[in-house]
């Protein structure tokens, strides 16, 4: 099964990350399908930079967000239209 998770970069105590398709058995700093975008939780604010095109085409071809990378999908996501009263 694929996931769609975080892989761990950079240099001790200065961490960033990739946002990357996988398979679910893979180590965490395994071989990946696809880099899907970057995460730098030491930036004020964090920096989340996603292809929110190729994250729709792998949910849509079954591929399931770990817990972090759907929390971040949501910070991601742009706000959604406010109805008109």
């Amino acid at each position: 099964m694929l996931r769609i998770r975080l892989t761990r970069m950079g240099a001790k105590k200065k961490p960033f990350y990739r946002v990357v398709v996988m398979e679910q058995r893979q180590a965490r700093d395994g071989s990946f399908v696809e880099i899907l975008g970057h995460y730098n939780p030491k930036t004020d604010p964090p920096l989340v930079e996603l292809n929110m095109d190729r994250v729709h085409h792998w949910l849509a071809c079954g591929a399931k967000p770990s817990d972090t990378v759907n929390s971040l999908l949501k910070k991601a996501a742009p706000p959604a239209p406010a109805a008109a009263s």
